[in-house]
Formats: structure tokens, sequence, C-alpha cells
């Protein structure tokens, strides 16, 4: 026969609601961290499965540094804890083995205006030759412009989706991945409207510095992003071509 027993008390409403609300917390920050982390996980998955096996122009790598190592040097010490509080809304920390001021274009228009339709992004600013990404878009290292034969690369900065906004520069391209090959991309400079087709679309390290290389046979743009999402680890680059139609 037991010499001792012990009844289970009933727990008192004081308790009760540590309890619940505990459970109530766990749950809170499981969803948050889902909400955080989805979509860079999301983004990883779709990329390895189709943007780069649709990749239509190897990019070779690059001997020279990389822009994250580049971008340690100039702002302290490089891990990634430090360059994760970097400020990337400035373009010349994305490719900075190729600076803004290595090489330029003698032209009297400072800025023209993009639309991708299908992104609901309409007459959006572009900066020739700028750096700040939180005001506009940037065409990085300008040497022709819109509707002449030669590359022009444009940058976007881009976050989570869940706090893309269309109208902020800081979010603009986020949603830059959804593009697919014959989307539109429409280019107003000056008094002239050019139209640009997508036709490949693929990721690199940021010291794959081959997609800011000029060609001369066509009329290319180049449209650049941090990816995944939120992040600043690689560079999306959508290719357009301009349209004969």
């Amino acid at each position: 026969m037991a010499l001792y027993y012990y009844i289970k008390g009933i727990p008192s409403p004081k308790k009760k609601m540590v309890n619940y609300f505990s459970y109530i917390s766990l749950i809170i920050g499981s969803l948050l961290l889902f909400w955080s982390f989805y979509p860079i996980v999301s983004f990883e998955i779709y990329s390895r499965l189709f943007i780069q096996n649709n990749m239509q122009t190897p990019v070779p790598k690059s001997g020279d540094v990389t822009s994250l190592a580049q971008a340690g040097s100039v702002l302290g010490s490089f891990n990634i804890f430090s360059n994760n509080l970097r400020d990337f809304t400035q373009a010349n920390l994305w490719f900075p083995t190729k600076p803004q001021s290595s090489l330029s274009i003698n032209s009297d228009i400072k800025q023209y205006y993009l639309s991708i339709p299908k992104l609901n992004i309409k007459d959006a600013t572009v900066t020739v030759g700028g750096d700040d990404l939180a005001k506009s878009l940037v065409h990085y290292l300008p040497q022709s412009l819109p509707g002449e034969p030669g590359n022009v690369v444009i940058f976007g900065h881009s976050t989570l989706p869940q706090l893309y906004n269309p109208k902020d520069y800081k979010t603009i391209f986020t949603y830059l991945p959804s593009l697919e090959k014959g989307d539109k991309i429409i280019v107003n400079i000056g008094d002239f409207q050019y139209t640009y087709e997508v036709y490949d679309m693929f990721v690199i390290n940021p010291d794959q510095i081959s997609v800011l290389d000029q060609q001369s046979d066509n009329s290319y743009l180049t449209l650049i992003t941090c990816v995944p999402p939120g992040t600043w680890w690689k560079r999306l680059v959508v290719k357009a071509k301009l349209s004969t139609l």
C-alpha cells in the first residue's frame, strides 16, 4: 500500500493564461520565421530547377576580386555578419571592380523612364550613371543609350515580396524573377519610345562581371537585381533585346 499519493491540482486561471500566452507566442514566432524565410528558400529552389537550367548565355567567372570582398575592404572587415548590414542601395557596391568612374558617355540625357507592364511598373525613373538605388533605377556604366547598339545595364533594388511596393525604388525589382521569355519592357527616352523583349534570365555570382560588357550587334537591355529576395548574395540577370515589331 502506497504511503503517499498525489492529486493533480487544477491550474489557477493565472497559470492557464501564462500557458496559453506561451503557446500563442511560439506559434506567432514560427509563423514569422516562415513568413521571412519562405521567399528565400522558394527562390533558391526555383532558380536551381528552372532559371539556371534555362540559361542561354553562359557567363564565365572573372578572376578579379568579388564585389563582396571589395566592399569589405572599403567598408570594414569582411565577414557575412558585417556585410549583411551594409547599404546595398549604393550601385557601386554591386560590382566595385567596375566602378562608374571607369567609363562614361557624353550625353545631355541624364534620365529616362522604364515600364514593365507585367510587374505594374510604370514610368520608373532611370538615372544615367547614378548610384543611389533608393531614389531611382540606375543605368550603370553608361556607354550607350536605349535604342542604340550596345548593352544598357540597369540596376534596381529588391526586397522580400511581403514588403513590395512598385512605387518604392528600394523594392521595385522584387518580382523581376517572375518575368518570362517574350515579356515586354518599355523605355521612354526623350521623344522616343523603345520596346524590348525578354529572351533570357539567369543567376550569377557578384564576381561575374561580363554581364556589364558591351555588345554592338544589337540593342540590348540588361536588368539586374540582388537575389534571393531580401539578400545581396547573388545577382539575377534579365536580358532583353530591342523588338523589331
